[in-house]
């Protein structure tokens, strides 16, 4: 299935890059992040708000994060590749290797309340979960789901939620192992009759 839902405005479309790396404004590459030695666990980057330098980055490391596991739309492709579209609602996360200043994941959490009828009144919204395919199975992208968990908990929020594409398994994994649930009654159909696709929803109660 093609994942192709949740476009944001666009400007004119650059093509899809094959090749994920940057100079500068945080290198996305993935001999960058294979050559870091020893391997980066999650309790040593660093996770922060992103520098708008670092979208195009940012862009090309989500990209090739959901690109690497599934068939990609060209709107969502764009989506991806554009985090700058989404910084009036949403804040920008990053995790990082303190030492180089790789990018290793990224993560975007919405500022306020309003998340397209979406997200209820009392929770905090995610949504773009990605890690560089380099970088998985470090508990990276389990570090910026709490990153969400926390945030919410800082707001008084009393839950967190994020949708995710039926086929996206692997991501559905890593948030029932963080005892997020999915709650049928809200997920979303995107299109119709054929081309009609399902975006689950989950979502975790905060501890106080």
């Amino acid at each position: 299935m093609t994942v192709g839902y949740g476009a944001l405005p666009q400007p004119p479309r650059p093509s899809v890059a094959s090749e994920h790396s940057r100079d500068s404004g945080g290198a996305v590459t993935e001999s960058a992040i294979a050559a870091i030695e020893p391997p980066l666990q999650a309790s040593d980057i660093t996770v922060r708000i992103a520098r708008p330098d670092e979208y195009p980055a940012i862009g090309e490391l989500s990209y090739a994060a959901y690109a690497s596991d599934y068939e990609i739309g060209e709107d969502y492709a764009h989506t991806l590749q554009h985090p700058e579209l989404r910084t009036d609602d949403y804040d920008i996360w990053v995790a990082e290797d303190p030492a180089t200043g790789v990018l290793l994941g990224t993560t975007s959490i919405l500022r306020g309340l309003e998340a397209r009828g979406r997200a209820l009144a009392d929770e905090l919204y995610f949504r773009l979960l990605a890690v560089a395919p380099a970088a998985r199975r470090r508990g990276i992208g389990a570090r910026l789901t709490t990153l969400a968990l926390d945030l919410a908990r800082e707001r008084g929020l009393r839950a967190v939620s994020l949708n995710s594409g039926q086929n996206m398994t692997g991501a559905h994994a890593l948030y029932r192992s963080l005892d997020f649930e999915r709650i049928p009654e809200r997920d979303v159909v995107i299109g119709e009759g054929e081309h009609a696709h399902t975006v689950y929803t989950f979502a975790r109660p905060v501890e106080a």
